[in-house]
């Protein structure tokens, strides 16, 4: 049921644990444009703006729990790789402790706090009580997303990427279905594609929780092991509560931008909502390439073998190039047509509605290779164990959505706002790129001619290495 991503040839290897998670992802992204499709086509645009001028803030407090919960997996992958399973077990344990902790604590804020921060981002009025009641449901059901992505995060870090896709499948087709039943049979709203988002999430978690618990021998925990450890917890904290950072701070650009592009008005907040569901599905190989490199640089490192580390991310990073290419000529010729899954002609300004969300979907498609850089070299880094590099990229993008935001979209309007990301991805990447170089060189010199990992086999931020 595991695999050891330490043997073999990196490029295969890498291939055939991204394809299962891309699937994953895919299903993930599935049910995501499901929302947004029956939502737009049956609740109409003002829905469709209301849930998507949620879209940032969501970002905000659900990115920082799935960056906990992939960070969190990483000192499990280190472990997997060094052959320490009573260790890998405790932080196992631990990261569930956690997750219990974060959860109860994340959902209490951001309930309390959910309409000022509506407020601070300038939601139009027309869409306010909608936008209100859906990503108060999302944020109620936190819980149940710590526990799907930190139980996909450990059975990853074992090396079965294949396992949390059967998961995902159930999930999506659980939500297409609850979406229907909702909001065309007991007329929920947006609020019932929120319920049904969180609903067919927790099931997929619970499944997930009872099949590991069935099929991996390897996870069965003696009491001792389930005991709450500090020094485990102060290790996992040290890669999650950075990688979840970063997701929030290049979150808090998103969320800037978003307000700019609020105040546009609620035509242009649907344009970007659609054609964000449309980019997120485009996306989903440069996530299941940034979840795989984490699970393989993790398992490496754990194994001292650094010489793959370099050779990994170029072959991947050869992947993304080729995706790239590939998506750019098929947008370009077919982004009108993904525009109107989400729209309905028959409505008022449905033309220009599909010209702002085309022009949207275009413009993110050009700069896909630098988005494939960001998400396969942050992650590689994070799966070393350096996940503080991760903050300050997460700080560049977020500087550039917020100039873009601030000062050009007032200026320029629509089209700079598409232009936002891109920007963000770019900075990144110049930050990124020589720093994956500086990494895999301080491991080097900490296990210099090591090629079996040592007794204690402390990664970077267990050794007190300075970053």
């Amino acid at each position: 049921m595991t695999k050891d991503l330490t043997v073999g040839n990196p490029a295969r290897l890498i291939l055939d644990f991204a394809l299962p998670t891309l699937f994953g992802m895919l299903f993930q992204q599935l049910y995501n444009m499901v929302d947004a499709m029956i939502v737009g086509k049956l609740l109409g645009a003002s829905a469709l703006a209301a849930v998507g001028s949620t879209g940032s803030i969501n970002f905000f407090v659900i990115g920082f729990c799935m960056g906990m919960c992939n960070g969190f997996a990483i000192p499990v992958a280190q472990r997997m790789g060094a052959n320490e399973p009573a260790r890998m077990r405790r932080y196992v344990a631990n990261a569930a402790w956690l997750s219990i902790l974060f959860a109860a604590a994340l959902t209490v804020v951001t309930g309390l706090l959910c309409r000022q921060i509506l407020t601070i981002m300038r939601t139009p009025a027309d869409i306010f009580d909608n936008a209100f009641l859906y990503i108060f449901v999302i944020f109620m059901g936190i819980p149940a997303t710590f526990l799907y992505n930190l139980l996909a995060g450990v059975i990853r870090s074992l090396g079965d990427s294949k396992t949390p896709v059967y998961f995902l499948a159930l999930s999506s087709c659980l939500n297409i279905a609850l979406d229907f039943i909702l909001i065309l049979w007991f007329n929920a709203g947006v609020a019932g594609a929120a319920i049904a988002t969180v609903a067919a999430q927790g099931v997929s978690g619970l499944a997930c929780l009872c099949y590991m618990v069935k099929r991996y021998p390897i996870l069965r925990m003696t009491s001792e092991e389930r005991k709450l450890d500090l020094r485990c917890c102060g290790v996992l904290c040290a890669m999650g509560i950075p990688m979840g950072l970063q997701y929030s701070i290049t979150a808090i650009g998103s969320i800037i931008l978003q307000s700019s592009v609020n105040a546009l008005g609620s035509l242009y907040v649907a344009a970007v909502a659609a054609g964000v569901k449309v980019f997120q599905l485009l996306a989903s190989p440069f996530d299941a390439m940034g979840a795989t490199m984490a699970t393989y640089c993790g398992q490496n490192v754990g194994a001292c073998k650094l010489d793959r580390l370099g050779r990994g991310i170029r072959s991947c990073s050869l992947l993304g190039l080729g995706y790239s290419v590939a998506a750019l000529c098929v947008m370009l010729r077919f982004a009108p047509q993904c525009a109107l899954l989400f729209l309905d002609p028959q409505e008022l300004d449905a033309a220009l509605l599909m010209d702002l969300t085309t022009r949207y979907i275009v413009i993110q498609s050009i700069f896909f290779f630098p988005l494939s850089l960001v998400n396969i070299v942050r992650f590689s880094i994070q799966g070393m164990g350096f996940s503080p590099f991760a903050i300050l990229a997460g700080v560049l993008e977020m500087a550039a959505r917020t100039v873009v935001g601030l000062v050009l979209v007032p200026m320029f309007g629509y089209t700079a706002a598409c232009f936002a990301s891109p920007a963000a991805w770019v900075c990144a990447d110049l930050f990124l790129v020589p720093a994956s170089a500086a990494c895999i060189a301080k491991l080097r010199r900490l296990y210099p001619n090591q090629p079996e990992p040592p007794a204690a086999a402390p990664v970077p931020l267990q050794a007190g290495a300075r970053r």
